[in-house]
């Protein structure tokens, strides 16, 4: 079975509706996203349902959308094709998640050696400019959200949208329903704080401070872990060769989206692309988030690189393969002691400038892909 995973609102529904298009009537689709949890009776039902459709030998297709809100979905699926699988029923079945946390620790602890993981991630630059015939600005501004695409030209209605039908609906249904947290607050809070200070190395303890909470450490990074599984908000952590270092560093919180960055900040489109902090702030964002989407579903990893006060904004790892990028959005020329550092301390590592008149051009960077920059 294939099992697509990935945020709200970039795609997945789409796409699978599609392959149901090649089914025709032998396709069925149905989705637990609801307020009430789905019982595993309702599935079993379902899944039944779809095993009439598989007539005179031809497959049928199952779509389980929203998967991880039925409740114990991954025993159920398991149950049912292992019994396909017994009685060689050709029932080809897909699921989407919305929650790759939850939805991976079902595949893991019930369905090892059933599925294959298709990542679907935010849209990127390329696929944004094709489809809407975007600028590099806009998409630094408006991010990769295809919904939301069509209101731009009305911000206030845009800025909505991203906080109605995506962050409230992620946070809401997808985090504080189905998962355990004890401090809802404390998670909305740390989203907002990641949003406000994306691209910015930020210690736990400068957090709490920050939060206003008296929780510990521990609390915060789990919190930060359940957002970046939604898709939302992430933290780097710091390169330094050694693996037991890196997990004690400082994050670089990071936005998944820089629509999320925008549609919470009081800076219009024009006055973000007139304000060069600030605009370099969504530019670094808009990179890291395009590297972050890109090593989902690879043996790629990236981290930060800090030394005094010499900073590597992107470090992109496979294997023994190091790669360090200093990302500037000033089309002048400018100085890299940050990689030239990194290149003293790793010798083998290739070093990339992003965005100033004597390194590669974002936009060349947002459409190349991210393991060409390994080879």
């Amino acid at each position: 079975m294939q099992v697509l995973i990935g945020p709200r609102q970039v795609g997945k529904t789409t796409l699978a509706r599609q392959v149901m298009e090649l089914f025709g009537e032998s396709a069925h689709y149905i989705s637990a996203d609801e307020p009430s949890l789905k019982e595993s009776a309702w599935l079993h039902s379902e899944w039944e349902n779809a095993r009439k459709k598989v007539k005179n030998g031809r497959p049928a297709l199952l779509i389980i959308d929203e998967v991880q809100k039925a409740q114990n979905w991954s025993e159920s699926v398991k149950a049912l094709w292992d019994e396909d699988s017994r009685n060689e029923t050709p029932l080809q079945v897909v699921l989407l998640g919305s929650s790759p946390l939850l939805v991976q620790k079902g595949l893991t602890e019930s369905l090892a050696g059933r599925f294959e993981i298709i990542p679907i991630t935010h849209w990127n630059y390329a696929e944004m400019r094709e489809a809407f015939d975007w600028s590099l600005d806009q998409y630094i501004y408006f991010g990769g959200y295809p919904g939301g695409a069509e209101l731009v030209g009305d911000e206030a209605r845009w800025r909505q949208y991203i906080r109605d039908s995506l962050i409230e609906t992620t946070v809401s249904r997808d985090l504080l329903l189905l998962t355990r947290v004890d401090k809802p607050a404390l998670l909305r809070r740390l989203f907002m704080l990641a949003c406000e200070y994306s691209a910015q190395i930020l210690s736990y303890q400068k957090m709490l401070g920050q939060l206003q909470d008296s929780s510990n450490t521990v609390t915060l990074a789990h919190y930060l872990d359940l957002l970046a599984g939604a898709g939302l908000v992430g933290g780097l952590q710091k390169y330094a060769g050694q693996r037991v270092r890196r997990r004690g560093s400082s994050p670089k919180l990071t936005v998944f989206n820089t629509a999320l960055m925008s549609a919470l900040t009081a800076h219009s489109f024009s006055e973000s692309m007139n304000d060069p902090e600030y605009k370099g702030r969504l530019v670094e964002s808009t990179v890291i988030a395009y590297a972050l989407n890109g090593v989902r579903g690879t043996d790629m990893n990236i981290f930060y690189w800090l030394d005094r006060n010499r900073e590597v904004d992107l470090i992109l790892v496979r294997g023994n393969q190091l790669t360090a990028f200093e990302v500037k959005s000033s089309r002048k020329r400018v100085t890299t002691p940050g990689l030239t550092a990194f290149a003293k301390a790793f010798p083998l590592a290739k070093t990339v400038l992003v965005g100033s008149a004597n390194g590669v051009s974002v936009a060349d960077f947002l459409t190349l892909p991210l393991e060409s920059w390994l080879d």
